[in-house]
């Protein structure tokens, strides 16, 4: 199972780490930590030694009630900061977390090489035919409404069922474009209770049926801290029990904001399987 980046395939039978780098000052966990050349730089190579093998790179903070930020100003965040890392980090596969197509098409042609979008083309109806012109991975996840309305919507007739139907009819229109790499995300904490993100984890290994690769975005999120009933700050043990159980079902991408022990994840349950009898 392969992806190309720029050129290169990416296997993902070995699932990867996506480190995450927060560009907004409102992130739930790290926003308004990385405001400066130094500190974004530091931050990367940092996640690269750990061993990331993707980047992704968000402007518009996609968390519950979050503000709305404008296309010019999501712009002026990530354009800049994509130049930074790949004049430093010139062989940085970054992913661009954006909704936006204007902001997918100018981050590709700064030498972005996925997008990653948490609406799946529903808040742009141009993202699926430049998804289809750029030819890059396309991370689709699912969401209802906007990050600004999504946990009101929460009410499914059957939640593992309504997303097959909605993944079924994601690719289906991008397959139609001839987009060749695709991503699934089913989207924890988007437009889910905590309830509901358990029972989609209990059931990831469903979506392998797609037979795209699966990413998973679980790190530091409320389903763990409130069962825990810390904060996303005490949330780091609870999301390696959980990135665990996610790759035991098939995830090939974890998008993480602690690399090295998403990483040391990977190795483990790598181990285990190698020596399954």
């Amino acid at each position: 199972m392969t992806i190309n980046c720029k050129g290169d395939l990416v296997d993902l039978t070995v699932p990867k780490v996506m480190g995450i780098l927060n560009l907004t000052p409102d992130s739930f966990f790290d926003g308004g930590t990385y405001k400066d050349e130094a500190s974004i730089l530091n931050r990367v190579e940092g996640m690269l030694n750990d061993g990331a093998t993707f980047i992704d790179m968000g402007a518009y903070s996609s968390r519950p009630g979050a503000e709305h930020v404008s296309e010019h100003e999501e712009l002026q965040r990530m354009i800049p900061i994509v130049d930074l890392v790949l004049k430093h980090f010139p062989d940085t596969l970054i992913s661009i977390d954006t909704f936006r197509s204007k902001v997918a098409s100018e981050s590709v042609a700064h030498g972005a090489a996925i997008i990653n979008d948490i609406a799946a083309g529903n808040l742009d109806e141009a993202m699926f035919d430049v998804i289809a012109e750029l030819q890059v991975p396309y991370i689709m996840m699912h969401m209802k409404g906007t990050p600004q309305s999504m946990q009101k919507e929460i009410v499914y007739e059957d939640l593992l069922m309504d997303l097959r139907t909605y993944f079924s009819e994601k690719v289906a229109e991008a397959t139609s474009k001839k987009i060749n790499d695709i991503i699934i995300d089913p989207g924890f904490g988007f437009a889910k209770t905590t309830e509901q993100n358990y029972t989609l984890l209990n059931h990831l290994d469903l979506f392998k049926t797609f037979g795209f690769p699966i990413l998973i975005g679980l790190s530091r999120k409320s389903m763990i801290y409130k069962v825990l009933q810390s904060n996303p700050k005490e949330a780091l043990n609870g999301t390696t029990a959980l990135h665990t159980i996610a790759l035991l079902k098939g995830a090939n991408i974890i998008r993480a904001h602690d690399v090295q022990e998403a990483v040391e994840c990977v190795k483990l349950v790598e181990a285990l399987k190698a020596n399954a009898l």
